[in-house]
């Protein structure tokens, strides 16, 4: 039930957020190894990306990818979730009765690193359709696929069962980074709330206070490793498989410093900020409300 639970809590902040990844996406392809000023920029920032994405691909293609984003999130959050809960309950976390930070930092990774593989073939397919785009407006390599199930059979037919797993060398170490800042900051925060006595114990309140701070740590850790792996993920192979941009995590990674500098890393951070801010927040708020209601009704 916890892996449900945390399966439905991620889904339910996915419907909300799905738009924001898209720009996400998008911002993080945009200008792919050149250096500032020598690329057309398409979107200025998070706001002009949004209404340039409605305005020419339509409203519908805001929500793009959002099938695969709502079977990763049950799937990949499910067990990153589940896994920390059952952690959690079993009292792992705790010294002397209190929070310990490397423990939920290094239960958070774990967590990560059993989630990321997981979902690594659907969030291919997931950056795949959110960075296909109308021509005008086009950034990074352009599939050309009608959907997850297209998608998943058409690389399977081209690239056999390892090529679904492409990218994975960056999911690990994204996830995994992630799951560690979330998870151990959410722990912290609740903990802290609870000691200040803000809020009443048992209130709504506290994990939503704990998922606003924990939202800032995860976005400043994840978006270089989120940048990387949007790349990864997105860039063309050839009829091996092989990426014809990067090697790997290190190669990306070091590419991408040394042609667009450090903010290239950084590369749609507000964008990262409005996505994955609003969606650690509710779906660490929808995870906690969720276990909480299923405890009263056991």
């Amino acid at each position: 039930m916890d892996f449900v639970l945390s399966g439905a809590a991620a889904c339910g902040a996915c419907l909300f957020t799905n738009p924001l990844e898209v720009v996400k996406t998008r911002m993080q392809l945009q200008g792919e190894l050149k250096s500032r000023g020598t690329y057309q920029v398409y979107y200025r920032n998070v706001f002009h990306a949004f209404y340039t994405i409605g305005k020419v691909d339509g409203l519908a293609g805001l929500q793009k990818g959002l099938v695969p984003g709502l079977f990763y999130q049950f799937f990949m959050n499910g067990v990153r979730l589940g896994s920390y809960a059952i952690i959690e309950s079993s009292g792992y976390i705790h010294t002397n009765g209190r929070v310990s930070a490397v423990k939920t930092t290094v239960a958070g990774a774990v967590a990560g690193v059993v989630g990321a593989v997981m979902g690594s073939p659907i969030y291919l397919v997931k950056t795949h359709l959110q960075s296909q785009s109308t021509s005008s407006i086009a950034v990074g390599h352009q599939y050309k696929h009608q959907g997850m199930i297209h998608a998943l059979a058409a690389i399977y037919r081209e690239q056999g069962v390892l090529g679904l797993w492409r990218g994975s060398s960056a999911a690990v170490p994204r996830v995994s980074v992630g799951s560690a800042a979330q998870l151990s900051t959410f722990s912290s925060s609740k903990e802290l709330v609870i000691d200040l006595q803000v809020f009443p114990k048992n209130s709504w309140l506290v994990a939503l206070s704990a998922g606003m701070i924990s939202s800032v740590v995860v976005v400043l850790a994840m978006t270089p490793f989120d940048v990387v792996s949007t790349r990864l993920y997105n860039q063309p192979v050839d009829h091996l498989g092989k990426g014809q941009l990067y090697k790997g995590f290190t190669d990306c990674f070091s590419k991408t410093l040394k042609k667009e500098g450090l903010t290239g890393l950084y590369k749609g951070l507000g964008a990262s900020y409005f996505r994955l801010g609003p969606h650690t927040i509710l779906s660490l708020f929808f995870w906690d409300e969720l276990r909480k209601f299923y405890k009263q009704f056991r």
